[in-house]
């Protein structure tokens, strides 16, 4: 993954350096309105990451020791982590084999008296079937917080991921398709959230240093919960605002990108891809796909060849109750989280990625396979 950056960014950063306001300030708040408007969300508070973003949801939540919060293991260890962060328990549950995403049925198998919250996670960009998730836990009392760290650009039974949310979290990691080199949001359509969300990642101020310097005279703040500094300087910001104004060209080359894909590796009968659910489309934030059972060679062998010939390819999504971090955590039986984590890797996709280098990728991993190389 490479991110699609180039001189309009670096102007952007530049100015802000020159402005003498480097901190959270005026490009941050213009970087709310305009991500709130892109997702089709009511508010967006700007964040050092997508997992401040989530302990923050957690926070406004009220999760605390005791409580449980079920997740996919499927997904970037952060996910469970903001879980931990609040003292509560993670509860691991297992996805659908189609999209590697949460589903109703996975939920309802770990729900108990102590669940607050579940984190649905629209993996790879690929947009999770929230509404029946969200009927399911509504009337227990129970929030769902999705994390779409990685969907910006996905839609979601014709609206953009996120828009209905009551809490979701973005991440700007380079990774992702738009980048503020680190960064997150928080969106919500809840006022009071919103704004009780703004004061947790400043040290819970009462009123903020932007704000402060707004008003001139003095004006003295005071500090109204322990809180967080979870900010997001108006450097990143400037940079965040060329890169949003991208995002629709961004998710088309995507696109064409990975029909190209599909259309290459039609040939290969061991492999299966990513597509979208019939529920939505996906950005393609990442293109993996998985290995039959049929085929012999063992992923991470997969990977290697294809590193030794210049192919950099990357494990599938992670399962964090397979990682030491969460070694003895008790959970369900995750049988379809741990055949993706075994039996998936991740295609190089980027921007500016040309038909010949698809055609590398796709003739290096069909020969990592042994089996013969696509006609082309």
């Amino acid at each position: 993954m490479k991110p699609w950056l180039g001189a309009e960014e670096a102007e952007a950063a530049s100015a802000a350096v020159l402005s003498g306001w480097v901190a959270q300030g005026p490009k941050v708040a213009a970087f709310e309105d305009a991500f709130a408007r892109r997702v089709a969300a009511v508010h967006a508070v700007a964040m050092s990451s997508c997992t401040s973003a989530l302990h923050v949801a957690l926070h406004l939540l009220d999760v605390r020791p005791g409580d449980e919060v079920v997740v996919p293991s499927l997904s970037f260890i952060a996910t469970a982590n903001a879980v931990r962060h609040c003292g509560a328990t993670p509860v691991f549950a297992d996805v659908e084999p189609e999209t590697g995403n949460l589903a109703e049925a996975g939920v309802a198998a770990v729900l108990t008296d102590r669940t607050r919250a579940v984190i649905l996670v629209h993996q790879a960009g690929v947009p999770a079937d929230v509404d029946p998730v969200r009927a399911l836990c509504g009337p227990r009392g129970v929030t769902v917080v999705e994390d779409a760290a990685c969907a910006a650009g996905s839609i979601y039974r014709g609206v953009p991921v996120g828009a209905d949310a009551e809490m979701a979290a973005w991440s700007f990691h380079p990774r992702k398709l738009i980048t503020t080199g680190e960064g997150g949001m928080l969106t919500t359509n809840h006022v009071e959230w919103a704004g009780r969300a703004k004061r947790l990642r400043e040290h819970g101020m009462s009123v903020s240093a932007a704000e402060r310097h707004r008003g001139g005279g003095a004006v003295v703040e005071s500090y109204l919960e322990t809180a967080f500094n979870y900010r997001m300087t108006d450097i990143q910001a400037a940079v965040g605002l060329v890169q949003l104004s991208k995002l629709d060209a961004i998710v088309r080359r995507r696109r064409e990108l990975a029909a190209r894909y599909h259309e290459l590796l039609a040939a290969v009968p061991a492999l299966r891809a990513v597509r979208d659910p019939e529920h939505g489309t996906t950005n393609y934030q990442s293109f993996w796909v998985m290995l039959s059972d049929d085929v012999a060679v063992e992923r991470d062998d997969v990977l290697a060849r294809l590193a030794a010939r210049g192919v950099s390819a990357r494990r599938g999504i992670m399962a964090a109750h397979l990682e030491p971090a969460y070694a003895g955590h008790p959970h369900v039986d995750l049988p379809v989280t741990e055949a993706f984590t075994r039996r998936s890797l991740i295609l190089p996709l980027y921007h500016d990625m040309t038909d010949a280098e698809q055609h590398t990728v796709v003739d290096e991993l069909t020969a990592a396979l042994h089996l013969p190389l696509n006609t082309r």
